[in-house]
């Protein structure tokens, strides 16, 4: 299948393609109000479109959240996982809060990743690409789009982006003042992980350091201080060779990205610009967006609105997808079958991966896409417990984990990524793990807006864990 793109000014034209059948050729315009004449599924309903179009208006003046070359550079990152040369870790809230915005948060959460990073590191044997649900993911479709408690029927919550999770009429009318809200709470929080990432808290030298108080004295916390006793070993070797964080940068900061998902469109849309050096649209919203299960429809607006983004794109792939359905959103969503565009996120359920997973590696494979296939052990393992509380099983999600691995051994092809939900605090929502969260102290401390989230405990034994697989699956690279 050859392809090629036309460009002319900042309107991109695609696909010329090759078939065996014969040769077609589509021709087709993209803009960022495009997906508008698309069905768009999951949106909110505002009562005042003019109030929409000044929130718009006034996003479109505001600076990027993120810059193109930051975008560009992660692509390429992505595109060593594709090739087998890095793995990628993606993880954060569920939804992230305004009342719940704060330093502690953040850092909390970027530190719980730079474990597992340094982690997977050690048992992948090559770099791992940092990507956070973060600054961002501030809205979230839902499987029903009303909640009724005691009689009393209202609007889902639908993220902070979009309305409030207080179960009042006002609170959860949809209200297009929150994008802004959203913006600065983004910023601002893009502004401290770009300080815990370049401004020395990412210092490999205090590794020892990232532990958090709670996960210290913890089985997983004594596991992880062996392990940084190691890297401190190393990093006084390297020190005595004249190899330090004075002299080569990697050692004292790391590259960090964001992603959430591009649901809301009004504003992605308003947050997308045209980069002046090379006459291409990005979201400038984050530096990676994703599809979800729910809006993934190659004939809708989702899809329309992602297609003609110059950001890496994510597609959560569930266990009921068709594959011609997901040949051609490859095909839409990364016409050049450029590395590093596009990863494939399944989320299939731990009952479902040996069965639902393969065909779909096979017929991409066949199809000769360049993809990152990523792993979601979260959504597909969603269950209610006994008393009511939502939850998720540790060892279903490790479990689902294992198959993803053990699948793609089989299949040839290369495990790429983790996706995750979770949190760098002490939290009760998910049970299970050596932590051994029951479903009785599920309340203790269940502070989730949407879905539950790993805590620091269980997604460092979760990181352990993985980086035992990879040891075993991943081919040396040097």
């Amino acid at each position: 299948m050859k392809k090629s793109l036309v460009k002319t000014g900042n309107k991109e034209y695609n696909l010329i393609r090759e078939h065996s059948e014969g040769v077609g050729v589509i021709m087709e315009e993209w803009l960022p109000d495009g997906w508008r004449s698309k069905p768009a599924v999951h949106m909110p309903v505002y009562d005042d479109e003019n109030d929409v179009r000044r929130v718009e208006s006034r996003l479109r003046s505001y600076p990027p959240l993120v810059f193109a070359e930051e975008s560009l550079r992660l692509k390429k990152s992505l595109g060593d996982v594709c090739e087998g040369r890095a793995f990628l870790l993606q993880g954060g809230d569920c939804a992230e809060s305004f009342a719940e915005f704060g330093a502690t948060n953040i850092r909390d959460m970027f530190r719980i990743l730079l474990q597992m990073a340094v982690v997977l590191m050690f048992g992948a044997s090559r770099p791992v690409v940092k990507v956070g649900r973060m600054a961002g993911q501030f809205a979230k479709p839902r499987s029903s789009p009303f909640e009724t408690i005691n009689g009393v029927t209202l609007p889902s919550y639908k993220g902070d982006n979009i309305n409030g999770i207080e179960f009042t009429s006002e609170a959860r009318a949809p209200q297009p003042e929150r994008m802004l809200q959203a913006y600065h709470h983004a910023s601002a929080t893009l502004n401290l992980l770009r300080a815990f990432s370049q401004g020395g808290f990412a210092d490999l030298n205090k590794v020892q350091e990232w532990n958090l108080g709670f996960v210290a004295h913890s089985l997983q916390g004594e596991q992880y201080k062996r392990f940084a006793e190691r890297i401190s070993e190393t990093l006084s070797f390297m020190a005595a060779c004249g190899i330090s964080a004075e002299t080569v940068p990697v050692v004292r900061e790391t590259p960090f990205y964001t992603s959430h998902e591009a649901l809301l469109l009004p504003f992605e849309e308003a947050l997308t610009r045209v980069d002046s050096s090379t006459g291409d649209w990005y979201d400038c919203s984050a530096h990676m967006l994703w599809i979800g299960e729910r809006t993934r429809d190659p004939d809708g607006a989702h899809v329309e609105f992602a297609r003609g983004i110059s950001n890496p794109v994510a597609v959560k792939v569930g266990p009921n997808i068709q594959t011609d359905d997901l040949l051609r959103l490859c095909d839409v969503l990364n016409p050049l079958n450029e590395a590093g565009r596009l990863t494939l996120i399944t989320r299939m359920g731990r009952k479902n991966v040996a069965e639902k997973l393969p065909p779909l590696i096979r017929a991409v494979e066949k199809a000769g896409y360049r993809v990152v296939w990523s792993c979601d052990p979260m959504h597909g393992n969603t269950q209610v417990a006994s008393n009511g509380y939502k939850t998720r099983d540790f060892k279903a999600i490790l479990e689902e984990v294992q198959t993803f691995f053990a699948v793609h051994q089989a299949e040839g092809t290369y495990a790429g990524g983790l996706h995750f939900e979770l949190t760098g605090q002490d939290v009760t929502e998910c049970v299970g793990g050596s932590q051994a969260v029951t479903e009785e102290n599920l309340g203790r401390c269940y502070k989730t807006l949407c879905d539950p989230r790993l805590n620091a405990n269980q997604s460092l034994e979760l990181a352990f864990c993985v980086a035992e697989m990879l040891k075993k699956a991943a081919k040396p690279i040097f």
